[in-house]
């Protein structure tokens, strides 16, 4: 052997990644199957209790899981069904609105929105108390899934692993959708579709976060090993019918089948956000709402109990619910009515909403089960008279019915069909469940259960960057400025006094200066003017004093990355257009701050939404939509009284380096502006210094933003005004700050480097 090759063969193969990935997947892993463990052993315990031995209800469980703990059966009792579900959600609501309101509701969501818009940050706390408080409402009786808790635990625990190490943004991203993929993973033993569902319930449309794959099967698989070591190895749910698919025909009714899954599903999704909408608005204690709901679940359990005198189905609208799902699987129909069926899905959507839609903690994939199993069981026991010729099994349409249900209404129609495969162990009915889900994915794909979801990749801050390096890279200086915008040049011998005057007349913040043969020898500013004025020399200088020898100049053809830069290195806010292919150079225009921003947001949307649809965007599809006024408000800029005199006003001015000064008086009121442009004749007149009042010369600003304008909205009003300063009030005038093409522009871009790095 030649030892000596092994170090090429070490360069060819990057075993530091993949070992570095194998130990975080392991980590996240084991964690995961752990928290599973505990989740799901804690959980039978308060069921046992709570339900069986209080309630006297039976609610069922899956073929696979074994019972952790048994106890004798209690008598039947009507309070108990009520009175225990709301105290389930006054202790769960308590624990979630006092140590983390991020762990209200389904879980699944809330990572989501970390992946998307929080830099995968989750707090540590979340995971604990969404394992208490989600123990609490499942174990008590309230409806909802063990995915949504088990989900945010495993998310949690990645963006924490990856905190600790001092992991990047991206990083912590995929740790996150790591530890989602494991718990899920783990608790219902279907490590292959744990992995895809991570990746694929980030967006809303067929689009699936691949990177995010590879790290979630690592840690799903590892998950699932540590979980089934201590639970079995089985499927979840046993003795499934082993029909198939057999007879193209099936396909008619398995059809029918997804469309009405679609609208069951739509009728979900409005049901669930319906009444969360109406707990939100419901102006009581938030701790008291999760019990209200849980009284409410009780409630319609008990009024269904006493509508069939069925105690053994219809418990299945509580608690998880998969005791009758097992029943179909193994017998079928034989015990189980027709209307029982639909009594629990629909019965099952509204206790749903009740028990999440309050406040309640946790998750909707186990309700969804339910729902599109008994609902796929009905339509299959139907299709039976309906198309007497071919040979169809309810307990078929049940499972595909699953996979069809939850595919409409979380629009992840891969990680569905692999799921219940994982669950049921059948996967003769691939076939069918791949038919059903594009159906009902393609009929409800225009909403989600998951709000938290984004259509697709370029609507997540996990990649703006890369947009916008390609935006910034291909969009050149001619796609961005305003052709025919005047351009006032001057000659180096042009005085201060004139250079004032024109300043005030064309509102123009950079100037070329030229010599007679029209070649460009410089430029300055408006703060190079200010400067001049504020040391009293605007009798004594001339143009060529004041400009910069360096050329704050692109051509058309440039990118607007250059341009960017070019304002960035000199800190600027505006360029000449120079056409060099005429000699001397030909001024054409200036491009400003405000145009890159503009044109990058119109290219967004182009990308988004195609040539052919309007450039203006939804306020938060961009960078500049997701600035918030509030916070980029310059509130440190020095005001002036409308009585205090010129003197106060000349000490003002001299202490600021801004050129402009907002006019506020009692309690806040604004006024109107001082612009040092109009005090400049007077500033330097002493006879004036106590006879003149601010109120007698401030001027009215150009425009005024209010504290509720969107970022589109004021940028319409810096165009409109062709300022670059503009005052903010709020509705009842009151001056909350100042507000600068600038400042936009520096937070724009600080907030684009930022995420361009993630």
């Amino acid at each position: 052997m030649n030892w000596k090759s092994i170090p090429s063969i070490r360069n060819e193969f990057d075993f530091r990644v993949a070992g570095r990935w194998l130990l975080y997947g392991l980590i996240v892993g084991v964690i995961s199957g752990l928290g599973a463990i505990l989740f799901q052993t804690l959980l039978e315990i308060v069921k046992e209790y709570a339900m069986v031995h209080w309630m006297g209800l039976e609610p069922g469980s899956p073929g696979g899981e074994v019972p952790i703990i048994k106890l004798i059966q209690g008598n039947f009792n009507p309070i108990y069904v009520v009175l225990i579900p709301a105290a389930g959600g006054l202790v769960a609501g308590f624990f979630v609105y006092t140590f983390a309101p991020e762990a209200e509701g389904h879980g699944t969501d809330e990572a989501i929105k970390s992946f998307h818009k929080r830099r995968g940050v989750i707090r540590p706390a979340v995971p604990i108390v969404k394992l208490i408080a989600s123990i609490i409402t499942l174990g008590t009786g309230g409806s909802g899934g063990r995915e949504g808790p088990i989900a945010q635990i495993g998310a949690g625990f990645g963006s924490f692993l990856s905190m600790r190490l001092g992991l990047d943004v991206r990083t912590r991203r995929w740790l996150l959708a790591a530890g989602m993929g494991a718990g899920i993973g783990s608790i219902f033993r279907a490590p292959l579709a744990g992995a895809l569902f991570a990746a694929e319930v980030l967006y809303s449309s067929a689009e699936v976060e691949a990177e995010v794959i590879l790290p979630a099967v690592v840690s799903s698989i590892i998950a699932y090993s540590v979980y089934s070591f201590r639970f079995g190895w089985e499927h979840i749910f046993t003795n499934v019918s082993e029909h198939g698919f057999s007879n193209p025909l099936e396909l008619i009714p398995y059809s029918i089948e997804g469309v009405v899954l679609a609208l069951a599903a739509l009728l979900f999704v409005k049901s669930f956000y319906g009444m969360r909408g109406v707990f939100t608005r419901w102006n009581i204690p938030k701790i008291l709402k999760p019990a209200i709901g849980g009284a409410l679940t009780g409630i319609i359990t008990l009024t269904l109990i006493e509508l069939t005198n069925d105690h053994k189905y219809i418990i299945a609208v509580m608690g998880g619910g998969y005791g009758i799902l097992q029943e179909i699987f193994q017998n079928g129909l034989v015990n189980i009515s027709l209307l029982a069926l639909l009594l629990v899905a629909f019965g099952k959507i509204l206790t749903t909403s009740f028990t999440i839609g309050s406040g309640g903690s946790a998750g909707v994939f186990g309700p969804s089960m339910v729902i599109g199993g008994t609902l796929g069981a009905a339509i299959g026991f139907l299709m039976q008279f309906v198309f007497p010729g071919i040979q169809l099994y309810p307990s078929t349409f049940a499972i595909v019915g699953m996979a069809g249900f939850f595919a409409a209404a979380a629009n992840t129609p891969i990680s569905t069909i692999i799921m219940v495969s994982e669950l049921t162990g059948n996967y003769e009915l691939l076939l069918p469940s791949m038919w059903v889900c594009s159906i009902s994915y393609m009929v409800a794909r225009k909403w989600s259960i998951y709000k938290g979801q984004v259509p697709s990749k370029m609507y997540s801050q996990a990649h703006f960057g890369e947009y916008a390096h390609d935006i910034f890279e291909t969009t050149h200086v001619q796609e961005s400025f305003k052709s025919g915008r005047s351009i006032e040049s001057l000659s180096p011998e042009v005085g201060g006094e004139q250079i004032i005057k024109l300043m005030t007349e064309k509102k123009q913040r950079i100037f070329p200066v030229l010599d007679h043969d029209h070649t460009i020898l410089g430029v300055f500013t408006t703060t190079d003017i200010t400067k001049m004025l504020l040391e009293g020399r605007e009798s004594t200088t001339l143009a060529k004093d004041l400009m910069q020898p360096v050329l704050l100049e692109v051509g058309p053809g440039d990118t607007i990355r250059k341009a960017q830069q070019i304002m960035m290195e000199h800190q600027v806010e505006e360029l000449l257009v120079v056409d060099d292919h005429q000699q001397p150079a030909n001024i054409i225009g200036v491009i400003t701050a405000a145009d890159i921003i503009r044109t990058y947001n119109r290219k967004l949307s182009e990308k988004k939404f195609g040539n052919d649809k309007d450039e203006a965007m939804p306020s938060d599809d961009a960078v500049v939509g997701n600035l918030m006024l509030k916070n980029i408000i310059e509130r440190d800029v020095m005001t002036i009284s409308p009585d205090a005199t010129l003197r106060e006003l000349v000490k003002v001015i001299t202490n600021s380096k801004r050129n402009i000064f907002p006019v506020v008086g009692e309690h806040g009121k604004y006024f109107g502006i001082i612009l040092l442009n109009d005090v400049r004749k007077v500033m330097f007149d002493v006879i004036k210094y106590d006879e003149l009042k601010v109120n007698d010369i401030m001027t009215a600003a150009p425009g005024l933003v209010n504290i509720d304008d969107t970022m589109n909205a004021v940028l319409e009003k810096f165009e409109s005004t062709n300022a670059w300063n503009l005052p903010v009030v709020d509705r009842y005038n009151r001056y909350r700050g100042l507000v600068s093409k600038s400042t936009i522009f520096s937070v724009y871009r600080n907030q684009l480097l930022l995420k361009t790095t993630q």
